[in-house]
């Protein structure tokens, strides 16, 4: 859960009106109830790996904590653009927004805009719902982003419409429009008011995954098991004990001293009977949660630093395939949530995330898709500037073209004809047409 800022909106009153009255509800779903309490921590959801799965424990796997911080991270470091409609096309807007989307999300708490993202991301991987408050001045200018606790929030439908009422311990209640909250699900059951969090959806195979993950450790430090035994003639019990507590004091010894030879006494031989990762295919096990794990968020093994199957080809495909099915999923969920929460539905302005970003540091491709773009008349050499951040120079916003490729239907007009009569006559053609002349 995103829980890095806790001041809340509601300790603003000059920024809002009022706290409405709660009115009777049709129909209330509690975020709070005891199955996402399960899922927050305060209490367990058991599995049939034997493990109690909370968003907490969840990140204590390593593919799971790369998922999560992979895609909120990718998807917090794009640029967004506002855009208006106009009737020659999208224009880039100037609106004071974009600050709030593309530098400082809240001015009061001094939250960043990629901090805010992520944490909203981060939220609706984990918990399957990021939600946060829309604060608007006395002339309805939006001023600040503000996270909010989804476990506090309670959302119902009122006469119709969605509500989210929020109280926090200690805190008076409050009530927000639809509007008025940023709301991004994972993924919402029919009702349009619960949703799924792939964390408690997925728990027998995060359960699983928390399992070898615990037993990985235990495994490495002797398999769960002594790793050796010590065998000789032993005329006693108490000479038994001895003999063990001699070898595992001569080992702790050896380790501590970084010894690479061991003496044993006369009459005792060690054997083995512990195994390694190989023989007890925990190396395979693990890879096999890498690829359960990535099903879960939809993400290419590779991204989970996963490169066992991994080749030039079909990386680079894995790499296209993040962009094209869930990046995209992701970029376009969060671009209607932001331009109906913003602008409402049917206005001029909407906001677009630029996705090119992803190249940022991938200079040479960057480069020549400008190149390309500028050859082909698609941008200015200006506009490709700009997206670099780079100073506008003269004559620098006209549309070119390589000279080599022109229009079919001037392609004839392109070399002009020889006249007549300063054509080279044909000789045979000369004779033929003076005799017809004659005739």
């Amino acid at each position: 859960m995103f829980g890095l800022f806790r001041r809340r909106p509601e300790l603003r009153p000059e920024a809002r009106s009022e706290a409405r009255p709660e009115v009777r509800s049709d129909y209330t779903v509690t975020q709070s109830s005891a199955e996402f309490m399960q899922l927050f921590g305060l209490t367990g959801s058991g599995t049939s790996a034997g493990e109690s799965v909370t968003i907490d424990s969840a990140l204590g796997v390593p593919a799971v904590w790369a998922a999560v911080n992979f895609l909120s991270g990718t998807v917090a470091g794009l640029p967004l653009k506002i855009y208006e409609k106009t009737g020659s096309g999208p224009v880039a807007a100037k609106s004071p927004l974009t600050q709030i989307i593309n530098g400082v999300a809240n001015q009061d708490d001094m939250i960043s805009s990629f901090d805010w993202l992520k944490g909203w991301m981060t939220d609706a991987l984990t918990g399957g719902r990021g939600v946060s408050f829309v604060e608007k001045n006395a002339q309805g200018r939006i001023i600040n982003l503000w996270p909010l606790d989804s476990t506090l929030l309670t959302i119902r439908r009122k006469d119709g419409r969605k509500v989210y009422a929020y109280k926090e311990a200690n805190r008076k209640h409050v009530e927000y429009a639809s509007g008025e909250v940023l709301d991004l699900p994972f993924m919402l059951r029919s009702d349009g008011l619960r949703h799924r969090s792939p964390i408690l959806q997925c728990s027998e195979a995060i359960g699983m995954a928390q399992a070898i993950t615990r037993h990985a450790g235990g495994f490495f430090r002797g398999g769960g098991i002594p790793p050796f035994v010590v065998t000789g003639n032993f005329q006693s019990g108490g000479a038994m004990r001895q003999a063990a507590d001699d070898m595992e004091e001569a080992s702790r010894k050896a380790v501590k001293e970084k010894r690479n030879a061991l003496v044993l006494p006369a009459g005792l031989e060690i054997k083995s009977i512990g195994s390694d990762a190989e023989k007890s295919q925990m190396i395979e096990t693990n890879r096999f949660i890498i690829e359960q794990i990535a099903r879960i968020w939809s993400l290419p093994p590779v991204f989970l630093q996963d490169l066992t199957h991994g080749t030039f080809s079909n990386t680079e495909q894995q790499d296209l395939h993040l962009v094209k099915h869930t990046i995209k999923r992701w970029v376009e969920q969060i671009e209607q949530e932001l331009t109906m929460k913003f602008f409402g539905r049917g206005g001029r302005f909407y906001v677009e995330f630029e996705l090119s970003g992803l190249l940022r540091g991938d200079f040479k491709t960057r480069m020549e898709g400008y190149a390309q773009a500028i050859q082909n008349g698609t941008l200015t050499p200006n506009e490709a500037r700009a997206l670099e951040n780079r100073q506008a120079l003269p004559g620098g916003d006209r549309l070119m073209i390589q000279g080599a490729t022109v229009p079919l239907e001037t392609q004839g007009a392109a070399v002009p004809a020889v006249p007549a009569a300063d054509a080279a006559p044909d000789a045979g053609q000369d004779d033929t047409e003076g005799a017809d002349d004659g005739m």
